[in-house]
């Protein structure tokens, strides 16, 4: 470490000529992520004998030794603070939360502070090797203020870039749990229904026609059918902003509790208020990916929260 920097030195072999230059760094400099890597590269962190080479898309020649000057992540702007976490899996590349209903997750308008970030920012003190040269975790998907479950995030930025082609490629399997109003008549189904926000409310998410929003698909099934209500698993092939709740509430099964797209007719409103469930009733149980460094296929499952339980179990037939 020299100067708040790192430099690294890089031997591109006669097995590179012919590759791409950022190509060939990230092959070999697998702790930055490719687009990192091309953004160091343009700022002339990349030098040889003194002088710098700027341009990515140089083709290797071979046989060449670089030197790579990496700075120190800057400190992101939020502040740390000791919120207490659940913690389902952890390494030095990534970590598996089982989020609580009621934390949000990034700070926003309104949120600048109590979120799953600051809580992240110090847990991971130190750990950090930083996102796009920022010392943060790296958010690849959230879940709802009010919707509780596992999600995972980066540490690094070659877990951050290797999560989000996962993400994009919809080869991450995500599983939740709703309870919804009245008793599906079939067994299960698919829904199909591209994802927009609302013109008439801009906090909503509606249904709208294909090519004008997000192509989103939930694939549904009946668990148990409850008290004018019913267990759901919710299997995710895109995720969306508020899918799950819109899709269902689109087929006639709003989730119970759910404040902006719930009927008000429930009839489950004085048991709602007895138990005193203020949120919509679902939960992020399952998520399966591949470590993006390791490889290995990871699958992990999250039991039902004691206020979704207990609301199951007031529902029992």
């Amino acid at each position: 470490m020299a100067g708040g920097q790192q430099i690294i030195e890089v031997a591109l072999s006669d097995a590179y000529a012919g590759w791409r230059l950022d190509r060939a760094l990230a092959d070999a400099v697998p702790s930055l992520s490719r687009e990192r890597l091309k953004a160091l590269v343009k700022s002339g962190a990349l030098t040889r004998e003194g002088k710098a080479f700027r341009d990515p898309a140089l083709k290797v020649s071979g046989d060449e030794a670089f030197n790579l000057a990496v700075p120190e992540p800057e400190p992101a702007h939020n502040e740390a603070q000791d919120i207490p976490l659940k913690i389902v899996f952890e390494d030095e590349h990534l970590l598996v939360i089982d989020k609580p209903a009621g934390l949000v997750v990034h700070p926003a308008a309104g949120n600048r502070d109590g979120t799953l970030v600051n809580a992240l920012l110090h847990h991971c003190a130190g750990q950090l090797s930083g996102i796009g040269g920022v010392a943060r975790p790296g958010i690849v998907h959230r879940i709802d203020k009010d919707t509780s479950g596992l999600l995972v995030v980066a540490k690094t930025d070659t877990a951050h870039e290797g999560l989000a082609r996962q993400f994009a490629a919809h080869s991450i399997g995500r599983r939740y749990l709703a309870i919804v109003r009245g008793v599906p008549t079939s067994a299960g189904g698919t829904i199909d229904a591209s994802l927009a926000r609302s013109s008439q409310n801009r906090k909503k998410i509606a249904i709208v026609p294909e090519g004008r929003g997000k192509r989103a698909v939930t694939h549904w099934k009946l668990l148990r059918a409850l008290k004018q209500a019913a267990l759901v698993e919710c299997r995710l092939e895109t995720g969306r902003t508020h899918q799950v709740r819109v899709h269902m509430a689109s087929i006639g099964h709003p989730l119970l509790g759910d404040p902006v797209y719930g009927s008000g007719k429930s009839g489950h409103r004085e048991l709602l208020n007895a138990l005193d469930f203020r949120r919509q009733a679902l939960h992020a149980e399952g998520l399966e990916f591949t470590h993006p460094v390791t490889k290995v296929r990871l699958s992990f499952e999250s039991a039902l929260p004691p206020d979704m339980q207990e609301l199951f179990n007031r529902l029992g037939v």
